[in-house]
């Protein structure tokens, strides 16, 4: 039996290396994030949202140095879907993707689950909790996420299925336009390339300390999903899927996607024409100078070429 061609070994150790860094990649970060939500809720460490959010951040960034070399260290399907839609990846690796990204959530929700198995089970006595009845939504929690948060329990809040939809997807959809404004070489602005994965993790920061008391901030199909599966097998049952209130596959899955979807047109369609067209530059000079001399107007003029 022959071995494979030269050509055919390359491809496949390519295709290997792009896979396993997008597992590795989204790995880390769900490790990071979901440990400092156990960590938070069963040991009360950080004191403050901020802090639980800074972690998240300092996750994200460390998983994209670690894998951006293996693969474009998407590490979330809503990202992987926007650059298919913007053009810059091919579609016939989506899937691909995808399935390696919840591959790596899965994996770090097993992680989790087998690091803090002990904690888990005695905050649970501690609290009275039954693993799948109602009040386990606050181990749950450890793993996907819910609306509202249930780590700030108010007894007047409450939000709907359509607003947390909302939030996650207008989250995503701005998670997914930053990383196209931070990575596009027609924005001077842009930080150099060795930075732009701090400006990213510091976009998933902002975005956690804002919207984590609606809906514990998502944002990523498979850091929900992969250990939200986990949770199921773990006992969790119906509270992990469909979850108390239902709706986690429009909420956790369906929106981010929505999301994403829609910053990448955006982007492709509006951001980046603008972007292109550098035929006008903005100046701010008067018209006039000797009539109205302390008169400052914007005007379009035209480069010179």
């Amino acid at each position: 039996m022959h071995g494979p061609l030269p050509r055919e070994a390359h491809i496949l150790k390519h295709s290997l290396a792009v896979y396993f860094g997008e597992f590795l990649g989204t790995f880390i970060l769900v490790f990071f994030g979901t440990a400092i939500v156990a960590v938070s809720v069963l040991f009360n460490a950080p004191v403050g949202l901020v802090q639980v959010a800074i972690v998240w951040g300092i996750g994200v960034t460390l998983a994209i140095y670690a894998t951006r070399h293996l693969s474009c260290a998407h590490l979330n399907p809503a990202v992987s879907l926007g650059m298919v839609l913007a053009g810059r990846m091919q579609p016939r690796l989506l899937i691909p993707y995808w399935l390696s990204q919840l591959l790596g959530g899965m994996t770090a929700g097993s992680c989790v689950l087998l690091l803090f198995h002990s904690p888990i089970s005695d905050y649970e006595a501690a609290q009275g909790i039954i693993r799948s009845s109602m009040g386990s939504i606050k181990t749950a929690m450890l793993f996907g996420e819910y609306f509202p948060n249930p780590g700030f329990a108010i007894s007047w809040f409450d939000i709907s299925l359509s607003t947390a939809m909302l939030v996650e997807g207008f989250g995503t959809f701005v998670l997914v336009t930053m990383i196209f404004l931070l990575t596009e070489g027609c924005n001077i602005g842009r930080p150099s390339e060795v930075l732009a994965p701090v400006f990213i993790g510091a976009t998933v920061a902002a975005l956690i300390a804002v919207t984590a008391p609606l809906t514990q901030t998502g944002i990523n199909p498979a850091r929900d999903f992969g250990p939200r599966l986990i949770a199921y097998l773990a006992g969790w049952g119906q509270i992990a899927i469909p979850g108390p209130k239902g709706g986690f596959f429009w909420v956790y899955i369906a929106a981010p996607l929505i999301g994403g979807a829609a910053a990448a047109c955006c982007f492709r369609f509006v951001i980046a024409p603008l972007m292109a067209a550098k035929s006008f530059s903005a100046t701010c000079e008067c018209e006039s100078c000797n009539s109205h001399p302390s008169t400052s107007v914007t005007l379009l003029t035209r480069k010179s070429r």
